[in-house]
C-alpha cells in the first residue's frame, strides 16, 4: 500500500476492519492505542509495548511542547527516536488540556494563550504554530487544533465550539505540509446529534475545497468531545449516526474512550480506533480487567488467593504472578504493582481488540457482541 492508504478488509454489520499505512510500518483495526502523554506510557517500556503487540501509540503535544519542548523532541530525531518506539505514532494536538485549563485560557479569533502547567509561562497558540508543533514532533498523524465543550454546556457554547473547531481545522489543513506525516480532522458537538452533523459536513466541505485547491485531504477523523462526564447510554444516543455519517474510506477514531464494554459496543457502531489512560490509571490504582469484570486488588479477598490474577488472559502477569501478590504489591505501594496491572490491562485491551477484528475477517461480529455482552466482562464501569 501507498502511504497513508486505506484498505477495508472486511466489513461485518457496521464493524469494519481495515489496514493503514504508515511511514512506520501499517496498523491494523478495530484498535486500541496505549497512551504515551510525555513520550512514555507510564511504567511500560517500548520494548514492553512491542511484546504486548501495541500497533499505535499517542503522544501529547501539549506536554511535549512544554517539556522537553518541540526542539528538543526534533533534535532528538522524532518523537520515535526519542521515546525508541519505531511503531506508529499519533500526536494529539492538547487542544483538550488547554481548554480543560479553562482558567488560564483565553480565546480569541487567531488562536489562545494559556499559562504552562510547570512554570506558569505565557503560551500563544494558532492552529499554524499548532500545526508547525506536531511536524516537528514527527509523529505518523497529528490532529487538528479544536475545541472541546465541556459537559454539561449550554448549546450555544458547543454551537460555537463547533465553528470555531471547523474554522481551526480549515487552517490547520492548509498549514500542515509534512509529505511522511498525516493530518485527522475531529468532529465536535457535544450530545447533539444536529450539531455534530454539523461539524462532520463542515469537515468534508473543507476537504472538498482544499482538494480543489491543490491541497491535502485529512486521513482519518476524529470523533471528540464524547467521555467529557456523560452517561454511556447518552454516548450512544449519537455515536453510530455520527460515526457512520463520516468518510467510510478513512479510519473514525473515538478519542478518550478505553471502557472494555464501550469499545466492544463502538465497533459495532463503526468506530476503528480508541485511546484512554484508562488501562494504565486505574492499574496504578490497584485495579485490574479481567473476564469476571473488573477486580479491585485492595480487596481483602485476595489476601490468600494464589491463583493468576485471570485464569483466562495469557499476558505476562497472569502467566507469572499471583492475585495474593499482586495485592501485596498495590497495599505496599510498590511501583512494581502498578507496573504489572498496567501490562495487563493493556495486553487486555489490545487483546479485546484483537479478537474482534478476527470477529470483523470471520463475519461474525454480531455473535462477538452478544457473547461479550452476556459475560460477567462486560460489568466493566
Amino acid at each position: 500500500m501507498a502511504l497513508f492508504d486505506c484498505v477495508c478488509e472486511a466489513e461485518s454489520g457496521h464493524a469494519r476492519a481495515l489496514a493503514y499505512e504508515t511511514a512506520h510500518g501499517a496498523f491494523r483495526t478495530p484498535m486500541f492505542m496505549p497512551v504515551g502523554t510525555s513520550a512514555t506510557v507510564k511504567g511500560v517500556t517500548a520494548g514492553q509495548l512491542r511484546d504486548l503487540q501495541s500497533q499505535v501509540v499517542l503522544a501529547n503535544t501539549y506536554h511535549l511542547s512544554l517539556r522537553p519542548g518541540a526542539d528538543v523532541v526534533e533534535a532528538a530525531g522524532g518523537v520515535h527516536a526519542f521515546a525508541h518506539y519505531d511503531g506508529p505514532m499519533l500526536t494529539d494536538s492538547g487542544g483538550f488540556q488547554v481548554f480543560s485549563l479553562a482558567d488560564t485560557v483565553k480565546l480569541d479569533a487567531d488562536g489562545l494563550t494559556f499559562r504552562s502547567i510547570y512554570d506558569g509561562a505565557k503560551v500563544r497558540w494558532t492552529p499554524e504554530e499548532n500545526m508547525r508543533i506536531q511536524e516537528q514532533l514527527g509523529a505518523d498523524i497529528a490532529m487538528q487544533l479544536d475545541q472541546c465543550a465541556p459537559y454539561p454546556a449550554e448549546r450555544a457554547f458547543v454551537a460555537r465550539a463547533v465553528d470555531l473547531s471547523a474554522d481551526w481545522a480549515r487552517r490547520c489543513l492548509a498549514a500542515h505540509t509534512r509529505p511522511d506525516q498525516t493530518l485527522f480532522g475531529i468532529v465536535q458537538g457535544g450530545m447533539h446529534l444536529d450539531l455534530r452533523l454539523r461539524s462532520v459536513e463542515a469537515l468534508r466541505e473543507i476537504e472538498k475545497e482544499s482538494l480543489i485547491r491543490g491541497g491535502r485531504r485529512f486521513g482519518g477523523f476524529g470523533i471528540g468531545g464524547y467521555s467529557v462526564g456523560e452517561s454511556h447510554e447518552v454516548m450512544f444516543e449519537t455515536l453510530g449516526q455520527v460515526a457512520r455519517a463520516l468518510p467510510k474510506d478513512r479510519p473514525r477514531y473515538l478519542m478518550g474512550v478505553g471502557n472494555p464494554t464501550t469499545l466492544v459496543r463502538a465497533v459495532r457502531e463503526g468506530v476503528d480506533m480508541f485511546d484512554c489512560v484508562l488501562p494504565t490509571r486505574t492499574a496504578r490504582m490497584g485495579t485490574a480487567f479481567s473476564s469476571t469484570g473488573r477486580m479491585n486488588l485492595r480487596n481483602a479477598k485476595y489476601t490468600r488467593d494464589f491463583g493468576p490474577l485471570d485464569p483466562a488472559c495469557t499476558c505476562p502477569t497472569c502467566q507469572n504472578h499471583s492475585r495474593a501478590y499482586l495485592r501485596h504489591l498495590v497495599k505496599q505501594n510498590e511501583m512494581l504493582g502498578g507496573i504489572l496491572l498496567s501490562l495487563h490491562n493493556l495486553h487486555y485491551l489490545l487483546d479485546l481488540m484483537r479478537r474482534a477484528r478476527e470477529a470483523v475477517l470471520a463475519g461474525a461480529y454480531e455473535d462477538f457482541y452478544e457473547e461479550w455482552m452476556a459475560s460477567p466482562a462486560a460489568r466493566d464501569y
